[in-house]
Order: C-alpha cells, then structure tokens, then sequence
C-alpha cells in the first residue's frame, strides 16, 4: 500500500522505505493502457531543470538516493560549506541541522504537498518545515530570502509561516483542534 517513486536515472521504480525495484511497465496493469507521463518535482527534476536553466552552477542534491552512503551527507555539507557547490537541493532532510552562514536564498517547492495530507496534523508539520527550512537561509552576516512556491497562498499556514507568526499560527490551529474535539 506505499507507492513506488520513479527514478528516471535508474528507469525504475522504487519503494523508499524497503529498496524494492521493479521497471516500469509498458502499460497499466488494470487498464492495459500504455500512455504513461513522468510528471512532479522531485528531486532529480528540479536538478535537471537547474543544470539546464544555469549550466555553469555547481549542484548538489540531498535526498534519500544521495545520502543512502556512509557519510554522504556529511560530505554534501563540507562541499557547502567549503563553497565548492552553489545550489544545495534537498528534501525535508535540509530542513533541520544546516548551518551554512553563505546560504542567502531558499526555495520551497510545492510547499503544499504536506499541507493536505489526511491527518489534523498536517497543517503544524507544514508549518514546522516551512519556518525550519526558511532558517537556513540568512544565518551569517548576509541577509536571507526566502521564496514560497505554493498553489495556496492565502491559506493561513503559508500567510503565518511567510511572517514567523507563531502566535497567530497557534491561535488559528488552536480554534480549528477545539473544534474538531482535538
């Protein structure tokens, strides 16, 4: 019942919590059709984009398939931090633990994927990533910036996180549990 994620590298199909592979088949097992599309923004595409939109950029990604080694994500760190990388792209593991005064900018792409999950918490883990993950950017004498990509943003996680409003996240998340008898 977990899906399997596509990795176009590999041409596989992978499970990330077990490391079971398959190929991807030629047509749908229920359907038989056979009109697949890659789609999203995972990792690996955001990287492609990037290296084709600013070729000279040196990229490094920090994500499940990168940091599986012993010692990846270390040495993805100390390539950041000895500046020998200009873009860090990552998942939610960047959110917490990164310490790199040079970082002037994040971007956080489909910062409503978490948003919407079945789950009365889903609204405070958003919250949670996108203030933790907007703290890395700004942490030296530099200023920081940070840039939301959102299909909701008027919803009030992104206008209170957008604003490091705690309190009025807390209020607002606080009315809505009561309410729901959480």
């Amino acid at each position: 019942s977990v899906s399997l994620t596509y990795h176009k590298k590999d041409n596989a199909l992978c499970c990330h919590y077990c490391d079971y592979k398959i190929t991807p088949p030629d047509a749908c097992p229920q359907c038989k059709g056979s009109r697949f599309k890659a789609f999203g923004a995972g990792t690996e595409r955001v990287e492609e984009e990037l290296r084709r939109l600013i070729p000279d950029a040196r990229i490094v990604r920090m994500d499940r398939d990168t940091t599986a080694r012993k010692h990846a994500h270390h040495q993805i760190f100390r390539s950041m931090e000895k500046r020998e990388a200009d873009i860090l792209i990552g998942t939610q593991m960047v959110t917490k633990g990164l310490d790199l005064p040079e970082i002037t900018i994040v971007g956080v792409l489909l910062a409503d994927s978490t948003l919407h999950l079945p789950d009365f918490r889903s609204a405070e883990r958003t919250f949670q990533l996108l203030t933790q993950v907007s703290g890395r950017s700004g942490r030296g004498d530099k200023t920081g910036e940070v840039i939301v990509q959102t299909f909701s943003p008027d919803h009030y996680i992104i206008r209170h996180a957008s604003m490091h409003d705690f309190t009025g996240f807390y209020e607002a998340e606080t009315c809505f549990r009561k309410a729901l008898g959480y």
